[in-house]
């Protein structure tokens, strides 16, 4: 399973939105996504890419093969080179321009700052959702916030006086 980032506090505590985004499939795409920036950029900078491998590329980014990137890194201990000769395998004419004047930090750096963007978004949305729904609650629950702040700093007995008092209509607490 390469669509979720796990671990025993990942699993506890990250929703599947947070653990896609950290996932191998989000990370390894992410670098074949970045792999079709620079060799556009190559291209259009005047570099002999053709569109056809660019196509090529593009047409690939998704189908990543663990197995065989798993084996490459065995062989080259780096785990950057192993994904592009991975790329490369499944994109043959595209593979003489692949990662062509990057250096590994250029994918690991940069995914690794998209992936915290994405992650960011991810959290500013979820505590958007949470403003909204404490700022519906205290609108809804304005009137009786209002009545109890009345009573708040009596103690424990009138405090239950008000309480009843409350439920039975009467707001002097009496």
């Amino acid at each position: 399973m390469h669509d979720r980032y796990t671990n025993p506090l990942c699993t506890r505590y990250a929703g599947r939105t947070m653990q896609h985004i950290y996932s191998d499939d989000n990370k390894f795409s992410t670098w074949r996504r970045l792999w079709v920036a620079l060799a556009e950029s190559e291209q259009e900078l005047g570099l002999p890419i053709t569109d056809a491998q660019l196509e090529q590329l593009r047409a690939h980014i998704t189908d990543i093969d663990y197995a065989y990137a798993a084996e490459r890194e065995h062989e080259v201990r780096h785990d950057v080179m192993a994904h592009v000769l991975t790329y490369g395998a499944c994109c043959p004419d595209a593979k003489p321009i692949l990662h062509l004047g990057a250096t590994s930090c250029y994918v690991g750096d940069n995914t690794d700052i998209i992936l915290m963007r994405e992650a960011l978004e991810q959290i500013r949305s979820l505590l958007v959702n949470v403003i909204q729904a404490l700022a519906d609650f205290a609108e809804a629950h304005k009137a009786a916030d209002a009545r109890l702040h009345a009573f708040s700093g009596r103690t424990a007995d009138n405090r239950r006086q008000a309480r009843h008092a409350l439920d039975t209509g009467s707001a002097d607490g009496s």
